[in-house]
């Protein structure tokens, strides 16, 4: 299998080259307003009906093939690296999300030069024996309830730093570690009745009563977060019983290394108690602030920095590792190269989306003519066809879009009306959209958030994708039979 990196690369030049034969177009866009949480929100939305092409000089729609290079700041095809890692702003992709995974990477490195972790994994170990299975109900369940409470989905990245090494010195692997922290949390994501970052924000554009159909989300929440716990249960137990049936299995050497010939009591004391102290203080302190306070990408970079800080800090104080002042510096450089791979490639498949004009609905681009036609495709077929194209279609868009705020905000103006014409409630033209939205994020390489998890986890994509593939077609079943319901009761 080719490097992640050359696979970006290919699909960016498929898109440049598609913008060759599609002709570009835009919508009217428009602010609407909702209410989530008691308080009044804003989001522009394009206008369903209101699309148009890009005409040339003889009035016919027009393409705008991507330039080979540009100047000035332009986005041409060997532009796509740089364009694309500066793209967004702090608040999200690509440079909010490059910069947070090289902070939480410093962060981390920091800890780990302390020893801290590996020492008291070890520790833990010896304590635990006999009951190491635990780990994966658990943590999954807690992971998936995160990700439907408060859209949890970066915040894995810096947490798959820290049970990564825990799974693998239970015997298992790092795709394992993946399930339980990011793959948990998307589960969460796509079947939540309350996450503000997807379905309110969906429902209100839709004209929904926000968080209004819990209790059949409640109850799709907990039959696939089961369904997540026990694939993942049956994988990893199979990985125990011989690791070398690991896709990861030579890229967990590297955290293997970090177990062998470590005396266990001899190596844990007061100083390691207190910077896991400081880890679990710090994850209180971040679920409050996402939470109570809308904490993100920002605030979120910051408080993982603070931690790593007080663990160093620690760390020097009771000479663990042998821990000095210029230690804290060595460990934040470390950590920070170790995740560049991942910050890279966030950037890189942003690239995917700028080779396509951008996801401004109201500026000329061949991903809005993509999403005008994708929108007829659900009119004169049976409504129950209508809901599954409808899930179809938000599967397939995720790969351009994968901020679910970002997406809803985009499609959910043009399926809302189509629902009404195909006959679909409204409930289930969301149920479709977070559906489609949440569960291809867990393959897609133009997800931030998965590939940094990936990176943490110094998985390749193409190893990833061979595995998760059988999974997502598992889903992709479920799911269909899951909207096909929804459509059969009349759920609204």
């Amino acid at each position: 299998m080719p490097d992640t990196f050359v696979i970006v690369f290919f699909v960016v030049a498929l898109m440049a080259l598609l913008t060759y034969v599609i002709p570009a177009g835009q919508f009217e866009t428009k602010e609407t307003t909702y209410t989530q949480g008691g308080e009044e929100q804003t989001k522009t939305v394009l206008v369903p009906d209101s699309f148009s092409y890009v005409k040339g000089e003889d009035g016919e729609p027009a393409t705008q093939g991507v330039s080979l290079f540009e100047e000035g700041g332009g986005a041409g095809f060997l532009n796509y690296i740089f364009e694309g890692l500066v793209t967004g702003d702090k608040w999200g992709s690509a440079v909010g999300v490059v910069a947070f995974i090289l902070i939480i990477g410093g962060a981390f490195g920091i800890i780990m030069k302390t020893r801290a972790i590996e020492d008291s994994i070890l520790k833990m170990i010896d304590r635990t024996k006999g009951k190491e299975v635990l780990i994966i109900p658990i943590m999954f369940l807690l992971f998936s309830l995160g990700g439907a409470v408060f859209g949890m989905g970066e915040e894995a990245i810096a947490f798959a730093m820290i049970l990564v090494p825990v799974v693998i010195a239970l015997g298992y692997d790092a795709i394992t570690a993946v399930m339980i922290t990011y793959v948990a949390t998307q589960i969460g994501f796509a079947t939540s009745w309350m996450n503000p970052f997807g379905v309110a924000i969906a429902q209100g554009i839709a004209g929904v009563p926000v968080l209004s159909g819990a209790p059949f989300r409640i109850g799709m929440w907990a039959f696939f977060t089961l369904v997540g716990i026990v694939y993942t249960w049956i994988y990893a137990s199979k990985i125990r019983k011989d690791p070398k049936r690991s896709l990861s299995y030579d890229s967990d050497a590297y955290f293997r290394e970090d177990f062998k010939q470590t005396d266990i009591k001899a190596n844990f004391g007061i100083g390691h108690i207190l910077i896991l102290l400081t880890i679990v203080a710090g994850v209180i302190w971040i679920v409050w602030g996402v939470v109570e306070r809308a904490y993100y990408i920002p605030e979120i970079a910051t408080q993982f920095f603070t931690i790593g800080l007080v663990a160093g800090i620690i760390g020097v104080i009771f000479k663990l590792n042998n821990m000095t002042v210029n230690g804290i510096s060595d460990g934040f450089k470390q950590g920070a190269r170790d995740i560049l791979p991942a910050a890279l490639i966030v950037g890189m498949a942003k690239g995917v989306i700028i080779m396509l004009g951008g996801d401004n609905p109201a500026e000329p681009s061949v991903l809005n003519t993509m999403l005008n036609a994708a929108g007829g495709l659900v009119s004169d077929v049976p409504v129950a066809v209508s809901a599954w194209i409808m899930y179809v279609f938000q599967a397939v868009f995720n790969f351009f879009i994968v901020s679910g705020s970002g997406q809803a905000a985009l499609t959910m103006p043009l399926m809302s009306p189509l629902a009404d014409m195909a006959g679909v409630t409204r409930q289930v033209a969301v149920l479709a959209f977070q559906l489609g939205d949440g569960f291809t994020n867990m393959i897609v390489p133009t997800s931030g958030a998965l590939m940094g998890t990936l990176g943490a986890a110094r998985i390749e994509w193409s190893k990833w994708f061979k595995f998760q593939i059988k999974f997502q077609l598992l889903l992709f079943i479920l799911a269909s039979i899951v909207i096909i319901t929804a459509v059969l009761i009349g759920f609204k």
